[in-house]
């Protein structure tokens, strides 16, 4: 499968420009033969994170919504984006992700579970639902968010419930180049599938994005990566090499959850002293 990964600057609320932006990205990636385009976190709306809280139309969520599965069925290509959802039974909202297919239909959500700095804390609520997966394809495909991809466990998650291509919108300042050179690939290596990461670059209010978009292998090898300007990443992604891998060294299969749950259990609070219990 030929994938496509986004990265660009977005305009904050400014849905058209940024719409044209994806549009124009599909249109040359499915030019190109790809499958599936992937764009990075929360750019239909840019990404500010108290400014699309408080100045966004929330009840223009479900037109973008639309608007975007027509460029995926006006392009016939799957689409990955990302938009504030709302939070089930609350006045709040979660940051999601959204894969739609050639035709538009949604095929799968996943609401980040971890949220990074104030802003984001401020302006949207943790989701604590785990990434799900589905067939794409031909590929078991899952969606994580930004800061999620850095937590281990999360990408453990899509793995063990068969994930063979984790999804990745991001928002990564300038200045955390570590985490797609070394984390995306120690991810993609430790649980033997292919990682996509697709970020912003170029400034959006008061954030500076390093770009850096990157596509990693199950044997934690670059298959893409982009600099720091506007870039459409290319790369073939598929379960074959993913099926290798997990023959070759089984992680998944001879990792000992009953194991880590009791190291777990005795482990001392994070500001605390080895086996110090108090506060």
């Amino acid at each position: 499968m030929l994938l496509s990964v986004l990265q660009a600057n977005a305009v904050v609320l400014d849905v058209e420009a940024n719409l044209r932006t994806i549009e124009d990205a599909a249109i040359r990636a499915a030019d190109a033969g790809a499958d599936l385009l992937l764009t990075p976190e929360l750019f239909p709306v840019g990404y500010a994170p108290l400014r699309v809280r408080d100045e966004l139309d929330h009840a223009s969520l479900p037109a973008i919504r639309e608007r975007l599965a027509q460029i995926a069925r006006r392009n016939r290509i799957a689409l990955v984006y990302s938009l504030p959802a709302e939070a089930a039974g609350t006045q709040s909202w979660h940051i999601s992700a959204t894969l739609v297919d050639a035709a538009g239909t949604e095929l799968l959500r996943y609401a980040k579970v971890h949220l990074f700095g104030d802003e984001e804390r401020k302006a949207f609520v943790a989701a604590a639902q785990p990434p799900a997966v589905v067939d794409f394809n031909g590929v078991r495909t899952s969606l994580l968010i930004c800061y999620d991809i850095e937590f281990p466990e999360a990408a453990r998650a899509a793995a063990g419930r068969g994930a063979e291509l984790l999804l990745v919108p991001t928002a990564l300042s300038a200045g955390y180049e570590a985490v797609p050179q070394v984390l995306i690939r120690a991810r993609a290596l430790e649980s033997q599938l292919n990682v996509a990461y697709a970020n912003h670059c170029g400034s959006e209010d008061a954030y500076t994005f390093g770009g850096g978009s990157v596509v990693a292998g199950p044997d934690g090898g670059l298959l893409a990566e982009a600099g720091d300007a506007p870039e459409l990443l290319f790369a073939q992604v598929g379960p074959d090499a993913v099926r290798a891998a997990r023959d070759d060294v089984p992680y998944l299969r001879e990792r000992r959850p009953d194991l880590y749950r009791e190291w777990e259990a005795g482990m001392a609070p994070e500001t605390g002293r080895p086996g110090d219990s108090t506060p």
